[in-house]
């Protein structure tokens, strides 16, 4: 190991000790809703054979993805809120960070996706089976697992050779970039401008890529001669892209910067937006409000109704 400490302790919410009870209560419930809800559109992407489409394909790796992106760190932020355990490993925390960019970046590339595909199916619906076919989506989905993995290799690998000596504090409730670049007696100098470089190909350009789709969208529903039409598809365009804007938003603010920002506390709190607000928004907003979710929720329901019938 290239530096003599071999563990760190994460500072987490020192001024809200009084209210401690409950940040547990919020975080414990935003929490088993993210998990919930995305276990349920996991599940009944899999076993429901109508919703075996490309939406609901990158809809379930979304579910997916959240269900991990939450899971790295919130379980920890629930330890450190009441006062259980605020050490954690070097090691460990490296394995958090990795995680934790790595879902991270194949998430800001999944949405990207996601609002390409809804771009061809509204603007180009003729081609939308040939243009987004099987093949395509699994090579989509391949290629944004495949860029957080990359990407996050290079900068864990960079992390986990730096020297760190004296304080061993992590002003955050997670082993983020920032606060562990100060801790490091090194010059982080390259580091930083890697970190900024990568921030702005992975969060800008999905961003600008999501935004166009959107804009486009939103231009070929001006077209539709009917009024119910527009505002069904203006209302499910702007919840969309209302999460979509909170997410890259937040996460632009605290990543995409030349120098590693030293004001933590803002972090902290922009931080708990894309990390444990939007995971929980996001199967309300992409897909439980749907009438082909929810008839395949009271599908599924009723099949399991009968099966436990049958076995009694």
């Amino acid at each position: 190991m290239p530096n003599n400490i071999t563990q760190f302790l994460l500072l987490g919410f020192p001024d809200f000790q009084f209210w401690h009870y409950g940040l547990f209560g919020i975080f414990l419930t935003m929490y088993l809703l993210t998990i919930a809800g995305n276990i349920t559109i996991v599940s009944i992407v899999r076993h429901d054979d109508s919703l075996h489409t490309p939406m609901y394909f990158f809809i379930s790796n979304l579910s997916f993805i959240e269900i991990m992106f939450t899971t790295v760190t919130v379980p920890k932020i629930l330890a450190l809120v009441i006062g259980y355990s605020k050490s954690i490993s070097f090691h460990s925390c490296l394995i958090q960070f990795y995680f934790f960019f790595s879902l991270g970046s194949t998430e800001c590339c999944l949405l990207a996706a996601m609002s390409y595909d809804r771009y061809i199916a509204v603007c180009n619906p003729l081609h939308y089976s040939s243009i987004m076919n099987r093949s395509v989506c699994l090579y989509i989905v391949l290629a944004c697992w495949v860029e957080g993995i990359f990407i996050t290799s290079i900068h864990t690998f960079c992390i986990a050779n730096l020297k760190f000596c004296g304080k061993n504090t992590i002003h955050h409730f997670f082993c983020d970039l920032s606060p562990l670049l100060k801790l490091s007696c090194e010059n982080t100098s390259v580091i930083e401008f890697l970190n900024f470089l990568t921030a702005c190909v992975i969060v800008l350009c999905s961003f600008s890529l999501t935004l166009f789709s959107y804009i486009r969208i939103i231009m070929t529903v001006l077209a539709i001669p009917s009024s119910t039409g527009k505002r069904k598809t203006f209302s499910t365009c702007a919840s969309h892209l209302i999460v979509v804007l909170m997410f890259f938003g937040t996460v632009a603010f605290v990543y995409v910067r030349p120098r590693v920002s030293t004001d933590f506390e803002a972090n902290m709190f922009i931080s708990m937006l894309f990390i444990v607000v939007t995971p929980a928004l996001n199967p309300f907003i992409y897909s439980l409000r749907n009438k082909e979710v929810k008839y395949a929720i009271k599908k599924l329901i009723r099949n399991s109704r009968l099966l436990y019938r049958q076995m009694s």
